[in-house]
């Protein structure tokens, strides 16, 4: 029993050494990273044939050129290390982003050192997607920053997380390369493609000329001509018409408003090809809600999940907000009811998959 225990003892504290030497290893790389170069690997075995050839010879000077060439290597790491050594990035895109549409985003550099500038810093992104083309900065003053603007284009709708960049430098001789990351909080909406395609510039023009035909309302301007019923108002009595004519005539005026447009996106997923299609559905609705809020109309997005109206529920950015994060529904979950409400509008746009009948064997 008294082994054991003892035994027990030392794993523990092997344990603790462990951890606490991983913890000073961790505060003294402050989260660099390392990398050889080709020019350090064979800076390295320059200094391993100048070793041997010094043990075995014993010539001071191959010792004093041992210790020269150790130092130099110890100088640059310790130099590149102190170049990564506080730089702050901030990076910042636009409030709303599209996918697929190229945007500027605004890139800042500063060297929070105040006795000494950093040299020969490159930043990259993790993902090329951010930013696919890196920055170089042959130096920064100590206490300066730099502000550049570079493009960034997102290929796909949906939400970002992994926003990660890296400082790194082979600065002062290049033997090797120290990497610094750079995580940023915070998550990326990217909404989906509003760019114009031609099924959906077709619809769109069609939807425009059925908007623009004069309608019956409450409006200001004339409309037509139409018998009196029961139960309306006096003041639409037009009666230079009625003494024309002999019996009383009303007047219909124009429609005020604007008609709202109605787009019905199904997400029950249905037979073979319904990703692609779903996908192509997505960026059809946001590029009509997008086009059709430009033209001055109101929209009501319909889902099995949402019922969403501008101006009613939010401005269009809130719908496109629902369509980057939309995701498909299981065979059978959607109402029976659902393709056809009693408060549907006369303008209606409804996305729904209808896959291919398969053909039976022997057919």
């Amino acid at each position: 029993m008294k082994q054991a225990g003892l035994g027990d003892r030392i794993k523990r504290a092997d344990l603790a050494g462990s951890a606490i030497w991983a913890r000073i290893r961790l505060l003294w790389s402050g989260g660099i990273r390392q990398r050889v170069t080709k020019l350090g690997l064979a800076f390295s075995m320059v200094i391993i044939v100048v070793g041997v050839a010094a043990f075995l010879s014993a010539n001071n000077l191959l010792f004093l050129l041992l210790a020269l060439l150790i130092s130099t290597f110890l100088i640059s790491g310790v130099f590149s290390r102190l170049g990564l050594y506080k730089l702050d990035l901030t990076f910042s895109l636009p409030e709303h982003i599209a996918a697929q549409q190229p945007i500027p985003a605004r890139v800042r550099v500063a060297n929070a050192k105040n006795w000494m500038p950093s040299f020969s810093i490159h930043l990259r992104a993790e993902s090329k997607e951010l930013m696919p083309v890196p920055l170089y900065y042959p130096v920064i003053a100590a206490g300066a920053s730099h502000d550049a603007t570079v493009k960034v284009q997102f290929p796909r709708r949906g939400l970002y997380r992994e926003n990660r960049f890296f400082f790194s430098t082979s600065f002062p001789f290049g033997f090797t390369e120290r990497r610094l990351p750079v995580p940023l909080g915070g998550e990326i909406v990217v909404y989906p493609s509003i760019a114009p395609k031609p099924e959906w510039e077709d619809l769109f023009d069609r939807l425009e000329g059925e908007m623009s035909a004069p309608r019956r309302g409450r409006g200001d301007d004339f409309y037509l001509l139409r018998p009196y019923e029961f139960g309306e108002s006096a003041r639409r009595v037009d009666w230079k018409s009625t003494a024309h004519t002999g019996s009383l005539q009303v007047r219909e005026f124009t429609q005020r408003d604007e008609p709202l447009v109605q787009l019905t996106l199904d997400l029950e997923r249905r037979g073979e090809g319904f990703d692609v299609w779903f996908e192509g559905a997505v960026e059809g609705c946001a590029y009509l809600a997008w086009n059709l809020t430009q033209r001055g109309a109101r929209v009501r997005l319909r889902t099995q999940r949402v019922d969403l109206r501008t101006p009613e529920d939010g401005d269009v950015y809130t719908i496109l907000r629902y369509l980057a994060l939309v995701e498909a529904i299981p065979p059978g979950s959607s109402p029976a009811d659902f393709a056809s409400p009693e408060d549907a509008s006369p303008l209606e746009v409804l996305l729904r998959h209808y896959p291919a009948p398969t053909e039976r064997p022997g057919a």
